[in-house]
């Protein structure tokens, strides 16, 4: 070998070294950089990449349970990594795997780059770990030692195992079908002797392990995949939990979407028998409405109170809500909270004998003197469903920086049709009415009520400018608009499809958008 070929392989190797030694880490975290990601999904097959915001709260709330999740993978000799991009630095990476939202968290599995799996569980330590090792190992953990089992259900808050003699069995099928399922509980399996005897199982079956209210359950039904994951469901969450950050990934991941919400202050001398009789009347109703309570005096729970048309002087109350393709909102007759009126109340809801609360604000006295008319429940279907006015209404919150962006600007858009005789523009507040005829997601959303008999709703999509608006109405909502429920242009403003401000997932915070907290 001639010395220019030594040199060139010396400084091809001292490269490869350096382009290795690049990936920083802080934590046990991994740094990564655009210019460094390929190489640490090559050097690292299975690792979980956090795209987060310095400025997001969400995000600094996740930074001590990532470090820890990552501690713990780094301890037991597991080659999963935990690595994390500064989404604001890296603005390309981030649009390359559609970052929308902070903070953003996705698997990339095998140094699979081109389709990686979005993080769907909690986000403590536990349900990282716990979610990493279900995506990467066996869907149950074979347990052949009592001490295997114990370490199981001592080191998760909630942990299933099977027991089967024969793991081939059409039942033990099923039980890993079902744990195929499930990202956020570990699951065992066992055929040890010695392990039935210590958890005092007799027979073959499943048994859900849990640190809070009965502490196990044991399943009695046929096992199948389907009646397997309704007993998971219906009880791996307290029958009471409280909403907090850390906790409402698992309230708005889970299956149940009917919930109902208890606002109390937990620094009240009648908190913990206000918890009794919620807790009391959840038995009834376990696996159908998730119970709910919400500290009333928490600051950040503050716009979830608007949210419902509460102020904190008025709990503890009563709310539920229904999280299907569209929110619905319901208030007890009573606001006493005790066991009997709380039963009496869900019973109705799931019989389906409730009205929907819908919040209204009274009527201004001078909605109608200013250029932007002001539109509250008790006007609003009078006003945008006169046969003769073409309206465009501006739904909005008070908090929503976005809104208060297009405030002059709607303005002005008042001010240009305030003498048409045919044209109102108009504004309602959304956190303090609501309209059963229009479902509102975001803010702000522009919605144009063509006049006319027919009650035709326009989604407005086009540029948030006079021009544009301009435009938009002097088409008669045609250039710039979609029908209502038709795909258009993606709203950057708030999204409220998530009722208590978190997203289920993966989303938290957004960038440059207003979020609920």
């Amino acid at each position: 070998m001639n010395v220019l070929t030594f040199v060139k392989l010396f400084l091809l190797c001292t490269l490869a070294v350096l382009s290795r030694a690049d990936i920083g880490e802080e934590d046990d975290v991994l740094v990564l950089k655009k210019s460094n990601f390929e190489e640490a999904l090559k050097a690292h097959p299975n690792i979980l990449v956090e795209f987060y915001a310095p400025w997001c709260g969400h995000c600094k709330a996740l930074v001590p349970e990532y470090a820890k999740a990552a501690s713990m993978l780094k301890a037991e000799g597991s080659e999963i990594r935990l690595a994390k991009v500064d989404a604001t630095e890296e603005a390309d990476l981030a649009q390359e795997y559609g970052v929308r939202g902070y903070p953003t968290i996705k698997f990339f599995k095998g140094g699979d780059k081109e389709s990686p799996k979005e993080y769907s569980a909690g986000r403590q330590a536990d349900d990282i770990v716990n979610w990493l090792k279900k995506r990467t190992g066996p869907a149950a953990t074979t347990l052949g030692e009592v001490a295997e089992a114990e370490s199981m259900i001592a080191h998760n808050e909630v942990a299933v195992i099977g027991f089967f003699k024969d793991v081939e069995s059409e039942g033990a099928k099923a039980f890993l079908n079902a744990a195929e399922a499930v990202d956020d509980v570990p699951f065992g399996i066992t055929s040890n002797d010695a392990v039935y005897s210590k958890f005092e199982v007799s027979k073959d079956g499943v048994v859900l392990f849990k640190k809070f209210d009965e502490g196990r359950n044991t399943f009695d039904g046929e096992l199948s995949k389907a009646d397997l994951l309704a007993f998971i469901k219906a009880n791996q969450l307290p029958l009471v939990i409280e909403f907090t950050e850390q906790t409402a990934p698992k309230i708005f991941g889970g299956e149940i979407k009917s919930h109902i919400l208890m606002f109390v202050p937990k620094a009240a001398d009648d908190f913990a028998d206000k918890m009794v009789e919620f807790k009391k009347a959840s038995e009834g109703f376990k696996g159908k409405i998730l119970f709910i309570f919400i500290d009333s005096e928490v600051d950040d729970n503050q716009r979830i109170l608007e949210f419902f048309g509460l102020k904190k002087e008025e709990c503890p109350a009563i709310r539920l809500i229904t999280l299907e393709d569209e929110m619905t909102k319901y208030r007890p007759e009573s606001e006493a909270i005790t066991a009997d009126n709380i039963v009496a109340f869900c019973t109705l809801f799931t019989e389906g004998k409730l009205k929907p609360h819908l919040m209204s604000q009274d009527i201004p006295e001078d909605w109608d003197k200013n250029p932007v008319r002001v539109l509250v429940g008790k006007n609003f279907e009078e006003v945008v469903f006169d046969s003769k006015k073409n309206v465009f209404v501006e739904f909005y919150a008070p908090w929503c920086g976005h809104c208060k962006q297009l405030d002059p600007i709607w303005t002005k858009l008042g001010e240009k049709y305030q003498d048409s005789a045919d044209i109102v523009v108009a504004k309602m507040d959304s956190t303090a009415n609501e309209i059963e005829t229009v479902k509102v997601h975001s803010f702000p959303t522009l919605k144009f009520f063509p006049a006319g008999d027919e009650h035709k709703v326009v989604d407005y999509n086009g540029e948030r400018t006079l021009e544009g608006f301009t435009k938009f109405l002097e088409s008669g909502g045609k250039d710039g608009g979609a029908p209502a429920g038709e795909e258009g242009e993606e709203d950057d403003g708030i999204d409220v499809s998530t009722p208590l401000g978190l997203e289920t997932g993966s989303s938290g915070d957004v960038g440059q958008a207003d979020r609920l907290p």
